[in-house]
């Protein structure tokens, strides 16, 4: 199907939503449907600056609100107010499982991006799927992107399992994305939501999708990490 987007700073634009991404969407226990925030090929070539990209579920693509108020447009605020000069591509796609993003990494990184930001798990998580399988998808797509020339930053966002699943397999979720951090040697965002899961005032009526004034908390945990790795690089 045919639905317009918004890519932060640059307007509203016509995508065609590729069969594998809204194949994700769909599955039972998703969260989101399946939209596409922000497909890289869709930057104007005019602008040349460095690109941070970020892969990521409907957490990324502000589902539920207007994009200019998903994190990744608060993000690009944060750049803009620090005098950095980098362009912020929200490649957020609802319900999409890691699964989904190592397939699409690709596509993606079609345009080099100076920084990658890695968000996904969530719907691993919300399906139960094995965090063996997880970190499988996590090292591939790092393992891709570090293939590029020249290789991008990388920041790796954690999640956390829901807590029906049982201690043993939220302790073997949640320490997947330290342990891929560590050994690929990449940044990592511990748990994007801190602060905002299970709280109320900060979430949607589903309870699962943070309200603006979530946003701009996800935005700060990002923040907190991208930063430094923005003014570290030449």
């Amino acid at each position: 199907m045919v639905k317009a987007v918004s890519l932060y700073g640059y307007g509203t634009i016509a995508v065609t939503l590729a069969a594998a991404c809204s194949a994700q969407g769909e599955a039972k226990g998703a969260v989101g449907d399946s939209t596409l925030a922000a497909p890289i090929e869709a930057v104007p070539t005019e602008d040349t600056r460095p690109i941070v990209l970020f892969v990521g579920t409907s957490l990324t693509a502000g589902f539920g609100l207007d994009p200019r108020q998903a994190y990744p447009a608060v993000v690009q605020t944060k750049i803009d107010s620090a005098g950095f000069d980098y362009q912020v591509v929200n490649a957020g796609v609802s319900g999409q499982t890691s699964a989904g993003a190592r397939s699409s990494i690709d596509w993606l990184l079609r345009r080099p991006p100076a920084v990658l930001v890695i968000e996904t798990g969530a719907n691993d998580g919300l399906r139960g799927i094995d965090p063996a399988e997880l970190r499988g998808n996590l090292e591939a797509i790092v393992t891709r992107a570090q293939a590029q020339e020249p290789p991008p930053a990388i920041i790796l966002v954690g999640m956390e399992a829901p807590p029906n699943l049982g201690q043993r397999y939220a302790g073997r979720f949640r320490a997947v994305y330290g342990d891929v951090a560590r050994e690929r040697g990449v940044g990592l965002i511990p748990f994007l939501l801190d602060g905002v899961a299970g709280i109320d005032s900060l979430n949607q009526a589903d309870g699962m999708h943070p309200t603006a004034a979530g946003q701009q908390i996800l935005a700060r945990h990002v923040w907190d990490v991208l930063g430094p790795v923005l003014a570290q690089r030449p």
